[in-house]
């Protein structure tokens, strides 16, 4: 699909590998929303990119549905989504206070892959009737896993089990919605430069890095955002989740 024209939505949009989609996106002539509970840091690029910026909680069906509506009054039906929306809290399943409070786990499964549903149900549903592109096709999701949900490390118990649900929820979602003409694809990125790495100190980054066999660097979001682009223009990658890590295989701490 030439994303040129299409509506696309983002959800994570504010920063990171989902702002890095949302720029790439409207570089190629997309109309994009960005989707965010930082809705001051959506609009802020919004502004820089000519797109619009929604507030909207994945987990919320309401509001998500409310949010999707306010797109489509702008935009149109949008026929690109890509789910960056995401939390990855790192804590052990007991750890020195005891059992991980159920809550914490809870909200990691809610924001990563309840939501990713959330969104993808919704966006399907209203796709389903749009006017069919170049050999059938009527759109594409892409969304976000990660490396984690082959080789989650010591902590990431909760964050690999909602990526590893993301992972296991592509091809069912492929084949359903196929009947529709809209592919449904993933992305595993390995250890990317988000905000949550920028934080750390440069010695720390230095030591990831190293720890990829080859490039020996962190992934740059702009990276993520070319293959989510391949991934919209290519119609033939469908059920498909692609690894973007380096040939990094984590270690268990």
């Amino acid at each position: 699909m030439d994303t040129k024209g299409h509506a696309a939505i983002v959800t994570g949009a504010a920063s990171g590998l989902g702002a890095a989609c949302a720029r790439k996106l409207a570089a190629g002539g997309a109309k994009v929303a960005l989707l965010d509970v930082n809705i001051d840091g959506a609009r802020a690029l919004a502004g820089t990119i000519g797109g619009i910026a929604i507030r909207c909680d994945v987990t919320d069906p309401d509001n998500a549905a409310a949010a999707l509506k306010d797109a489509k009054a702008k935009h149109g039906t949008a026929r690109i989504l890509v789910n960056c929306a995401g939390i990855g809290p790192a804590k052990r399943i007991v750890g020195r206070d005891g059992p991980m409070p159920l809550s914490d786990f809870e909200r990691v499964i809610k924001i990563n892959l309840i939501g990713t549903f959330n969104m993808l149900r919704l966006v399907a549903a209203d796709l389903q009737s749009a006017p069919e592109l170049d050999d059938g096709e009527r759109g594409v999701v892409v969304s976000t896993a990660s490396v984690a949900a082959y080789e989650g490390q010591i902590g990431q118990a909760a964050y690999s089990a909602s990526k590893g649900g993301v992972v296991a929820l592509t091809l069912p979602a492929a084949r359903e919605i196929a009947q529709f003409g809209i592919r449904v694809n993933a992305i595993a990125p390995g250890i990317f430069m988000t905000p949550m790495l920028a934080a750390l100190s440069e010695d720390v980054q230095k030591s990831l890095a190293a720890s990829v066999p080859f490039p020996k660097l962190l992934g740059q979001p702009e990276q993520f955002a070319d293959l989510v682009m391949h991934i919209v223009g290519n119609r033939y990658l469908n059920g498909e989740v692609i690894r973007l890590d380096g040939a990094l295989r984590m270690a268990p701490r």
